[in-house]
């Protein structure tokens, strides 16, 4: 794991590793969409691991899918992440705050206002979510008028700018995994007949424009964006045209020259091979459900700059030193995953608290 260890950039900062924490949804904000009393210690606990890219954060109440999920659309927000990224800072790491429009992925039972969900097309994904109320089907979402897709540029503009206030180092704009970028990208979920469907050019302008107007409020080194190829996750299919729209894609982001792509790798190694030749940033690359001992393969291969790490990040405050050492790893326990308190949030123990708790009982 030799290359892992050695220093890199993202935009400005200087990092000394190549790993980062992936973004995990952990839905424990305060119902206003503030971000809870223990976030702050939980990001600060994985300081070490450099770049932090927080779970999704809704820029708007529109933008909400999930029970619980941060924002950072408020004066509130503002205040919450500022002493996440106060406190990250000082264990010695940066915060990108992933600004995440669930789009048609949402229920009317967990937004504030209660209203139908929106999206490029008023086509439900066919899958059901968790809300208060229990496990339910995803409504038919309402579409989306060419004003309301402007106004949601800006939010995600403003979104961006609150980051920066509240201390972040930067936002990534989330293009995948089945969220309101992505429906834009889907064959199957946007039929729209104007500028914004039916051609390549047409279902990738909305993206390009939330980036461009990012870009222009905070910078282009504070501004990274996450992709899935071929991932048909929450109903998305992108059908034939689905690699020729990320080959357009790409080299228009490489034009505003942003900080980072981050690939949410589907297994299409030929198209991420094509996207490494194309853009000339860094890039994150993480492949679901890889073994930890594949971490460093893409970084090998010249494939990817940095890898994110997810549910080990999670369950691992500690990670970077754990592996430098080789040493054991805590395992993530999934039925903590979503919502509660402190328990799979705050307490996973470190190597420190293990060894004590050995030499108390005598080991």
């Amino acid at each position: 794991m030799t290359n892992l260890w050695r220093s890199t950039t993202v935009g400005s900062l200087k990092l000394s590793h190549r790993l980062a924490m992936a973004p995990m949804t952990r839905s424990r904000a305060l119902p206003d969409g503030t971000p809870g009393n223990l976030s702050a210690e939980y990001y600060a606990q994985r300081a070490s691991l450099g770049l932090l890219i927080s779970e999704g954060t809704q820029p708007s109440d529109d933008g909400q899918g999930y029970l619980t999920t941060p924002g950072i659309y408020t004066n509130k927000h503002v205040e919450g992440w500022q002493k996440i990224a106060d406190k990250v800072h000082a264990a010695g790491g940066y915060l990108f705050i992933q600004l995440m429009h669930a789009g048609r992925m949402s229920h009317p039972n967990n937004t504030p206002h209660h209203r139908q969900p929106v999206a490029p097309s008023a086509i439900a994904p066919g899958v059901q979510m968790f809300t208060a109320n229990g496990k339910l089907d995803i409504p038919v979402p309402r579409e989306l008028s060419r004003a309301e897709i402007k106004e949601t540029v800006e939010d995600f503009r403003k979104a961006a700018a609150a980051a920066i206030k509240a201390g972040a180092d930067g936002v990534e704009i989330h293009g995948a995994n089945g969220y309101l970028i992505h429906q834009f990208f889907g064959e199957n979920s946007n039929f729209r007949t104007d500028e914004y469907g039916g051609s390549i050019e047409n279902r990738a302008r909305f993206s390009i424009e939330v980036a461009k107007a990012v870009v222009k409020e905070i910078g282009a080194d504070r501004t990274g964006f996450r992709i899935s190829p071929g991932l048909p996750i929450g109903g998305i299919d992108e059908g034939r045209s689905g690699s020729d729209l990320y080959r357009y894609l790409i080299p228009k982001l490489a034009d505003l020259n942003l900080a980072y792509i981050h690939v949410a790798h589907g297994g299409n190694d030929e198209l991420l091979r094509e996207i490494r030749s194309a853009w000339p940033n860094t890039l994150l690359v993480n492949r679901a459900g890889r073994p930890l001992e594949d971490i460093v393969v893409d970084i090998d291969a010249g494939l990817a700059d940095i890898a994110p790490v997810g549910s080990w990040a999670l369950a691992n405050p500690d990670l970077v030193e754990r592996l430098k050492l080789d040493a054991p790893l805590n395992e993530p326990d999934r039925a903590t995953f979503y919502g509660g308190d402190s328990r799979g949030y705050t307490d996973y123990p470190t190597m420190d608290k293990q060894q004590k708790v050995k030499i108390s009982h005598g080991k």
